[in-house]
């Protein structure tokens, strides 16, 4: 079994009601999120590939599309801008149009938070 990824970024704002930090999360805010998208499975015919990196690609830049220079408050079906939903968000919207996707990470490296979604098996 293998397991191929593809890492994108995208720049956002948002607001978050949160009990700690509350000052700088209540104001609109900004962050660059770093996601990665994993596809798990076998090779597959003559090219040995799991599955074409670029049909990825293809499928997450229709994805950052929606993410990318928006106001996260506003994307519908996100919910607040928070990394577990944001995790949630790429999943339901790739899941269908990628089979064997099996992780989605989003990060927000500059401060070190991170999270990762895989479904239950």
């Amino acid at each position: 079994m293998f397991e191929i990824s593809q890492r994108f970024f995208f720049d956002a704002a948002h607001t978050l009601k949160r009990e700690i930090e509350t000052e700088g999360s209540r104001r609109v805010h900004g962050h660059t999120y770093h996601a990665e998208v994993f596809v798990k499975g076998e090779r597959v015919g003559n090219s040995g590939m799991v599955m074409d990196l670029g049909f990825v690609r293809r499928e997450v830049e229709t994805l950052r599309a929606k993410l990318d220079h928006h106001f996260l408050d506003e994307v519908p079906g996100l919910g607040p801008a928070t990394l577990e939903n944001l995790c949630a968000y790429i999943w339901r919207d790739l899941a269908p149009r990628i089979p064997g996707l099996s992780a989605v990470t989003v990060e927000r490296g500059s401060i070190g938070d991170k999270c990762t979604y895989r479904p239950a098996v």
